[in-house]
């Protein structure tokens, strides 16, 4: 099975690893993925032999706590759910203030004289200076309590020899405090031995206000990250607040206010003009238009009538209309959308594991530096209080907060972007890689075409037009085919009467079998009427014709011969040349996968200047070509409508499914395009380039800056260019490491998709 948890107290990369590794430790886990950003964690394991208290049990040996998301809320409530990242945000900031009220005095009484600012006379003069100690010490202490999270996590990840940015900080700062309270001592001693040189020069080594700092400018740094990563969330948050918390019901005849949690499947829901469709329905009376934009990006209101569908989370503009609950819960589409998105932050994408590495590694590596940092400056000055500073310095500015934020924060800020666009990734290893596709497969039907078929021409050498056309749709009446509900509509609008056939039989990807009036038929394209080894020579003539007109013939025939032939045409949508053309201007090779005939095919493939076009295939075979390309060591991207294509799907490097009408759809590809434009396609695949560009980047950022920051924090420039870090400026530094590759994973949030010309 597979199971979501909340996990609390990870602040770093190392911090993800300890968890990973130690869940991963249990017998039958087969998946562990843990996302920093949204401190969640997904599991895949065997339930049989392990369970959910195995794994909490695990992660919380590691020294973090977990829980199973969303345990306590019902399917309705999580889209009430509390905003995490605001917990986070107002627990840091409860941190943060009340670290300052004890903070800013620290800092006025063991800074304040070197800037000649007025000092209470109790607290100066060599005299005075154990008072101004104890001072300071009682000052400190309840900013380390405060912020004893830093401690307690990083002191159990230590023992557990799986240590994390916590661990860094603990040392360094515990360090700093060790060190004050063992010169308060020497003062002390200073002044029972009457040695008052002592006592004065010690006086100026207290290390009280770089403890209480490193820790307050650390808890600054994690403030203003939740801030920052909060808004990476906004795109997920804005679609939850969509929802309206509360609808108008009619039961018994009698209209109801009701939480939306408290809807049922069949509920009868009243919606007014401006308000909010709480769940997804079909409407049974009214008619107005809807909004859509928030869940497919279409700026242009829709109408709609009796019979129409809407979705939660969009807006009714114009009419009153009453519409009969068809899902609810997490069954509504902007749930389903809402949980891709969580998903795809949950996932981890490939470039991720270089940071898992250089991680697994980083903090231990680091300790041992500020261990040899202390060793050499001591060999080198003998100064114990300079020593200390460098080695607090590397511990401090070496937190692996940036390397551990550089992908998570982007891939969400990426994911969360697409689906303001009606781009879902389902992973972050699809977003990762789509803008890799060397080539692009395009289904015909409903990919590159509307879907919607017209009759354009009947034609029958034995039958009468009204004659042959009532019994070609009494033969597709009960089929699903696009191309069979044409037929049967046109009939419909030719006041004739249809029969109802019996003993259907639909043949995979060939045709229809069918008995009508006692008599057998069947129906279908040229290769089911040459394995049936019928002539269709007398109808070449007009095959040739229509498919110059890049028409869809479908063949009829008897037990005896072919009976007539209709052709359709399906509409080409407005965006498919535009998006081929800019598909080829990115290098990337354009194909058509189709199962019309070659030469219809082949007439589309020119009008949209197609670089290879695949005729006549049948869906087992769609998956073969896709294959084929894979095998010639190409990465594939096949597109298609979700249905009838989920083995191509499945089986392309990446699979996107246009439309998210259909669960098969979701299941069967890597990313949806819940419009039905192809240009969507360019946008998904320029965001994916643009957030690994964003990554690369922030990855550079983190290691640049521990590769020029760590040598300086030991001192390696000290001699030659007087280069030194203090343990304050090293903390500030490295929060602003962290803010700058969150705030530069927010610039994703300016990424402009192309519309239709």
């Amino acid at each position: 099975m597979k199971q979501k948890y909340d996990v609390s107290g990870m602040t770093c990369s190392a911090c993800q690893l300890a968890v990973e590794k130690s869940v991963n430790k249990l017998e039958s886990v087969s998946d562990v993925s843990v996302n920093l950003i949204s401190n969640t964690m997904s599991v895949e394991f065997d339930d049989s032999k392990i369970s959910n208290n195995d794994i909490i049990k695990a992660v919380e040996a590691a020294g973090y706590g977990a829980a199973i998301k969303g345990e306590s809320q019902s399917a309705g409530k999580a889209m009430d759910r509390e905003d995490p990242y605001e917990i986070e945000l107002a627990k840091m900031k409860y941190r943060l203030v009340y670290s300052l009220i004890f903070m800013i005095p620290l800092f006025y009484i063991a800074m304040g004289s070197m800037m000649g600012l007025p000092q209470p006379a109790i607290l100066t003069g060599t005299e005075n200076v154990l008072i101004m100690a104890l001072t300071q010490i009682l000052l400190t202490i309840p900013v380390m309590i405060i912020n004893s999270q830093f401690y307690r996590i990083g002191f159990k990840a230590l023992m557990n020899r799986m240590p994390n940015m916590d661990s860094l900080i603990a040392l360094g700062s515990s360090a700093a405090f060790i060190y004050g309270i063992m010169v308060m001592y020497k003062m002390a001693y200073g002044f029972g031995h009457g040695n008052i040189e002592e006592v004065a020069h010690f006086g100026h080594d207290l290390y009280f206000e770089s403890t209480a700092m490193i820790l307050v400018l650390i808890t600054l740094g994690k403030y203003f990250e939740a801030r920052a990563k909060k808004r990476t969330s906004s795109a997920i948050n804005s679609l939850m607040d969509l929802t309206p918390k509360f609808a108008t019901v009619e039961r018994d005849g009698v209209q109801v206010e009701i939480p939306i949690e408290e809807i049922v499947i069949g509920d009868v829901i009243l919606v007014k003009p401006g308000s909010n469709i709480p769940v997804d329905g079909k409407i049974i009376s009214g008619q107005t238009t809807i909004d859509e934009s928030a869940l497919t990006g279409e700026s242009i209101p829709v109408e709609k009538s009796e019979g129409a569908s809407v979705m939660a989370a969009t807006t009714n503009k114009t009419g009153f209309i009453k519409f009969e609950a068809t899902h609810v819960g997490e069954d509504t589409t902007i749930a389903k959308i809402i949980e891709l998105v969580e998903d795809a932050n949950t996932t981890k994408a490939p470039i991720a594991k270089l940071a898992d590495k250089i991680s697994g590694v980083f903090v231990p590596t680091v300790i041992v530096i500020a261990i040899i940092t202390f060793i050499t400056w001591m060999v080198k000055s003998g100064n114990l209080d300079t020593s200390i500073s460098m080695a607090i310095s590397v511990l401090v500015i070496s937190c692996p907060c940036a390397l551990g934020l550089a992908t998570p924060v982007a891939i969400m800020v990426g994911t969360g972007k697409g689906a303001k666009l009606g781009i879902l990734f389902k992973s972050a290893e699809s977003l990762e890689n789509l803008h890799n596709s060397e080539v692009v497969l395009l289904d015909k039907t409903g990919t590159i075409t509307t879907g919607e078929f017209n009759v354009r021409e009947v034609v029958s050498n034995k039958l009468s037009k009204d004659e042959f056309l009532k019994i070609a749709a009494s033969m597709e009446k009960n089929s699903e085919h696009p191309l069979a509900k044409s037929i049967v509509r046109y009939a419909e609008e030719q006041g004739l009467e249809i029969e109802e056939a019996k003993n259907f039989k639909a043949l995979a990807g060939l045709g229809v079998i069918a008995e009508v009036k006692g008599k057998n038929y069947l129906t279908g394209n040229l290769k089911l009427m040459m394995e049936e080894e019928f002539d269709t020579s007398e109808y070449d003539n007009y095959i040739e014709e229509f498919s110059a007109k890049a028409y869809t013939t479908i063949y009829f025939a008897d037990e005896d011969s072919v009976i007539g032939i209709i052709s359709l045409s399906d509409t080409l949508k407005d965006s498919s040349k535009e998006a081929v053309e800019e598909l080829k201007s990115m290098g990337i090779k354009v194909a058509m996968v189709t199962g019309d005939n070659k030469k219809t095919a082949e007439t589309l493939g020119e009008q949209l200047g197609l670089d290879e076009v695949y005729s006549e295939v049948l869906p087992a075979q769609k998956e073969q070509i896709v294959r084929e390309h894979i095998e010639k060591g190409q990465r594939v991207c096949f597109v298609g409508d979700g249905i009838n294509d989920a083995p191509s799907l499945a089986r392309a490097d990446i699979g996107v499914a246009i439309g998210a009408g259909t669960d098969i759809a979701i299941e069967s590809a890597d990313v949806v395009l819940i419009k039905s434009s192809l240009l969507d396609l360019i946008n998904a695949i320029k965001l994916s380039k643009a957030t690994i560009r964003n990554i690369k980047q922030n990855l550079f950022w983190a290691f640049f800056y521990n590769t020029i920051g760590i040598p300086i924090a030991a001192g390696l420039f000290f001699n030659s260019f007087g280069l030194k870090l203090n343990p304050m400026l090293a903390a500030f530094a490295m929060s602003l490491s962290s803010l700058f590759v969150v705030t530069n994973a927010l610039r994703l949030n300016f990424f402009k998709g192309i519309s239709a010309k």
